[in-house]
């Protein structure tokens, strides 16, 4: 019980919420326009451009952790970056984009599946009635699409929350800096301090087990058609 109310764990939790709903945010504003364009048009290299996508759910975190700290880091933009007063890795921006690129693939995967499961034919009506492709989009598709995009935004808080490997390399893993629940968990492992693993450990649990629970009672993109 002291483990829960310690300084170090509050600070890890207000860390995690904070940056996995921005990041969260962030996913839900880029995923749609990507996956209602892959679900509703065709264009060149399409097939390509969804390999792109979805390939970063084959590989390991850290090689996704890896690579945007070569890209943001010293070794990439980071010199460029620094000249202009920017740092992007190593404070809460860093996690923030870790977060972003781990739940991405998956919310534009999901929320693809929910466009084609919404039939074209309603925009279609709508687009012959007189409504413009925004207005059809924003008045049509988005209603329709309301439960898988519940469901997204559900799946991508949950991957932000869990999010390991990419938070520790460019976030760097810094206690009482750029610690999240998950990287709290291995730094106090790493440490002997076994009631604080222990305690940041149930905490993601309990978490992850809330946001499955919602997904399962509210999400029903399955039914939509």
């Amino acid at each position: 019980m002291n483990a829960l109310f310690s300084e170090q764990l509050i600070f890890a939790i207000s860390l995690t919420l904070t940056t996995s709903l921005i990041a969260a945010s962030l996913v839900i504003i880029c995923c749609i326009p990507m996956a209602y364009t892959l679900s509703r048009y065709e264009f060149p290299l399409k097939a390509l451009f969804k390999i792109i996508i979805d390939l970063p759910m084959a590989f390991p975190e850290i090689v996704i952790g890896i690579a945007l700290l070569m890209f943001l880091g010293s070794n990439g933009i980071g010199n460029y970056l620094d000249f202009l007063g920017i740092q992007l890795v190593f404070n809460s921006t860093g996690i923030i984009i870790a977060q972003f690129f781990v739940a991405l693939p998956y919310a534009v995967r999901m929320l693809y599946s929910t466009f084609n499961y919404i039939n074209p034919r309603y925009e279609f009506v709508s687009r012959s009635l007189g409504h413009s492709e925004v207005s059809t989009f924003l008045n049509i598709t988005l209603p329709l699409s309301k439960n898988g995009l519940f469901a997204t935004g559900v799946i991508a808080l949950s991957r932000c929350i869990g999010t390991f490997a990419s938070v520790l390399f460019v976030g760097g893993g810094i206690l009482m800096k750029t610690d999240t629940l998950a990287v709290s968990m291995y730094l106090n492992l790493s440490t002997g301090d076994i009631d604080m693993a222990i305690t940041a450990g149930i905490l993601l649990v309990i978490i992850s087990f809330i946001t499955i629970a919602i997904m399962e009672k509210y999400a029903k993109e399955n039914y939509i058609h």
